[in-house]
């Protein structure tokens, strides 16, 4: 059985399984694909391609009400961050954002921002408020607040911190929305050479699915760089939740890439692959 839509946390938004991003490449004919195939988190993310951008904006023009449109800003002031909104509503033709990710934040956003990012929701020009940042002990001391409505952090095979120091500490109930973002690990997860001796590598989509096994994880964020590696992530909607060995699987291997592959060079290789095939 498939990955089906689930509720975003409390937001109530109903979202597919896979996003997808804009970091990586991703074109209009990439969103058109995406969409086709139900996917409706269109994240357009902290490295922009005017592509992605074209593809979200044809798409609204006929398909509005079910996507779910998420920009990323890494504003610091509230001026900045008016500016960001406005640019991202006229670049992207729509009305309103669904939601306004505050980007890499490692500690409380400053109240000022914090205050104007509020405001902006109230005043219609985003729904929700989402943030992410690397400081895993973040994000239980926001969740107190309940003023961030989805956050969005680094979760996969190799990295499982996420698991005792966020995932745990989150409601069961009225929790917020969670997407997980390096999914791959920059890749390494997907290289021969990294393996356990007599180990084959995972697939992408088996990386999204060892991710959204994870039961208080809503949303899996694919960055792509080709229509091949789009349709190929696509394959974890179709195939589903992992059984108990393949999830053990991935941890081993998981554990093998982070003793093995330091996530500096995992990051520089994820960036050489990036530049080969753009």
């Amino acid at each position: 059985m498939g990955f089906q839509r689930v509720r975003l946390g409390r937001t109530g938004l109903s979202v597919t399984r896979l996003g997808i991003a804009s970091s990586y490449g991703t074109n209009e004919a990439m969103v058109e694909e995406a969409v086709d195939r139900g996917v409706n988190y269109l994240y357009w993310g902290a490295l922009r391609t005017q592509k992605m951008g074209r593809g979200i904006r044809g798409i609204v023009r006929r398909n509005r009400d079910d996507l779910v449109i998420v920009a990323h800003t890494t504003a610091r002031s509230p001026s900045v961050l008016s500016k960001a909104v406005e640019k991202s509503l006229g670049q992207l033709g729509v009305d309103s954002l669904d939601v306004l990710l505050l980007g890499w934040h490692n500690s409380r956003p400053d109240p000022r921002l914090m205050d104007h990012a509020l405001k902006l929701k109230d005043d219609g020009r985003v729904r929700f408020l989402a943030l992410s940042g690397h400081n895993r002990r973040l994000f239980p001391e926001l969740e107190k607040d309940k003023q961030i409505d989805i956050f969005h952090i680094r979760y996969n095979a190799s990295h499982r911190g996420a698991e005792k120091e966020i995932l745990e500490h989150l409601p069961e109930q009225n929790g917020p929305g969670v997407v997980s973002f390096t999914n791959t690990r920059w890749g390494s997860l997907l290289k021969p050479a990294n393996m356990p001796p007599g180990e084959s590598p995972p697939s992408a989509a088996d990386c999204y699915r060892f991710v959204l096994g994870h039961p208080k994880v809503h949303v899996a964020v694919c960055g792509p760089n080709s229509m091949e590696q789009w349709k190929e992530d696509l394959k974890a909607l179709d195939r589903g939740p992992m059984s108990e060995e393949e999830l053990d699987r991935m941890r081993r291997i998981g554990d093998h890439v982070y003793r093995n592959v330091h996530p500096l060079k995992a990051q520089l290789s994820g960036i050489m692959t990036i530049r080969l095939w753009s």
